[in-house]
C-alpha cells in the first residue's frame, strides 16, 4: 500500500468557516497519513478559532493578509515540507479513495508533474463540474474547455472518460504537484491573483518538459463558486484579463500577437452576448480587462524564465464548434483530433 506521509493536502481559506465545517471532515477521514494544512488568508470570520477548537489535528498556517489565490498558495507552501503538494479548494468533498491513486501514479511515472482527479458536481453528483471536469485543454484561440465540460454544458459521467489521459491543464480546485517542480517553476504567477493561474502553471510545466494527467480512478465533488460566484463581474474581469496574459506569456511571437488579436475580436462577441442578457456590468468588466491587459504588457510584464519547449494549442475552435455547429460535448468536438 502506498504511503502518503510525504504528501501535504493544503487548503487555502478566506472567510470559509462554513466550507471547512462541511468538508474538512471528509478530508481528514479519507487522507490516511497525509499532512493536512489549512492556510488562512487573514480571514475576518472566526475560521481560525473554529479550526483551533474543532480540528486541532490540522496544521494552521496563518498569512498576514489576503494575498489572493496565487500568492496565498506561494506564501503558504514556502512553510510546508513535502514531496507532493495537494492544492484543494475548501468547497470540495473528497471520496474514500481519492488521494492514493493520484500519488501512486506520480510515484510510478516520474515524467508526470501534475495530476488531477475527476471533478464532479457536489449538487448534481452524477455530472461533471465546471472547474476541471475530467481534465482541461485550450482551444486554438486559448479558450479553456474540458473533457466533460464545454462552456456551460456539463456532461453526465457515464464512464465515457474513465481512462487516464495526458491533458493540457489540471484544475486548481484539486491538483497534485511535485514540490520540487513547484519551486523550480516559481509556483503561481502572483500577478494573476486568481483564475487561470493553474493553466499558466501547467503550461510552464509542459514547456519545461513535464506532463499533466487526469487520473480517472480518483474523483472529488466540488461546489464551485465558493469564493467568487460565476455571475460576479470581478470574476469576468479576472478570467478575461488573465486569459490574455497567459497567452502573451506562453505563446511565441508572432503567434501570440495573432491569436490575441483574434481573441480581442471574440471578446467583443462575448460582450454582445452579455448585451443581449442586459448584463452591463460584465461588458464593463471585459472592457476593463482589456485595458488592464494593455497595462500589463506596458508596465508589468517580466522577462519569462527560459523554458525549452513551445507547446502548441489544440487545432479545434470550441467557439465555432459549440455556437455554430452546436456540438456540446468533448467527444463530439474532439473525436477526429
Amino acid at each position: 500500500m502506498i504511503s502518503l506521509s510525504d504528501t501535504a493536502v493544503v487548503i487555502l481559506n478566506y472567510n470559509g468557516k462554513h466550507w471547512l465545517e462541511k468538508f474538512l471532515p471528509s478530508v481528514i477521514a479519507y487522507s490516511a497519513d497525509a499532512q493536512i494544512v489549512v492556510a488562512d488568508n487573514a480571514s475576518t470570520d472566526n475560521s481560525v478559532d473554529f479550526l483551533r477548537s474543532v480540528f486541532p489535528q490540522v496544521r494552521l498556517v496563518r498569512l498576514e493578509k489576503n494575498w489572493g489565490f496565487c500568492k496565498g498558495y506561494n506564501e503558504a507552501l514556502q512553510q510546508i515540507q513535502a514531496k507532493y503538494f495537494v492544492l484543494l479548494n475548501s468547497d470540495v468533498e473528497v471520496s474514500s479513495n481519492w488521494l492514493a491513486p493520484l500519488i501512486d501514479f506520480l510515484e510510478k511515472n516520474p515524467d508526470v508533474i501534475v495530476v488531477q482527479p475527476k471533478i464532479k458536481s457536489f449538487s448534481n453528483r452524477t455530472h461533471f463540474e465546471y472547474a476541471g471536469a475530467a481534465g482541461g485543454f485550450l482551444d486554438r484561440w486559448g479558450y479553456a474547455f474540458c473533457r466533460g465540460r464545454i462552456f456551460d454544458t456539463c456532461e453526465k459521467d457515464e464512464g465515457q472518460y474513465d481512462t487516464n489521459l495526458e491533458i493540457f491543464w489540471a484544475t486548481g480546485a484539486c491538483m497534485v504537484v511535485r514540490a520540487e517542480w513547484w519551486y523550480k517553476l516559481g509556483g503561481f504567477d502572483e500577478y494573476l491573483f486568481a483564475h487561470f493561474e493553474e493553466i499558466d502553471f501547467c503550461w510552464r510545466v509542459q514547456r519545461a518538459g513535464g506532463k499533466v494527467v487526469c487520473i480517472s480512478a480518483s474523483e472529488v465533488f466540488h461546489v464551485g463558486g465558493g469564493t467568487l460566484q460565476a455571475s460576479h463581474p470581478r470574476k469576468t474581469f479576472l478570467n478575461y484579463r488573465n486569459n490574455l496574459i497567459v497567452l502573451a506569456k506562453n505563446l511565441p511571437f508572432p503567434q501570440n500577437f495573432f491569436k490575441i488579436l483574434v481573441r480581442l475580436f471574440l471578446d467583443g462577441f462575448s460582450s454582445w452576448l452579455f448585451l443581449k442578457k442586459g448584463q452591463w456590468r460584465h461588458i464593463g468588466a471585459i472592457i476593463k480587462a482589456h485595458w488592464a491587459f494593455y497595462a500589463y504588457l506596458i508596465f508589468y510584464r517580466k522577462t519569462q524564465p527560459p523554458l525549452p519547449k513551445n507547446i502548441s494549442l489544440s487545432k479545434v475552435s470550441v467557439v465555432w464548434e459549440y455556437f455554430v455547429k452546436k456540438r456540446k460535448t468533448y467527444q463530439e468536438i474532439c473525436r477526429n483530433l
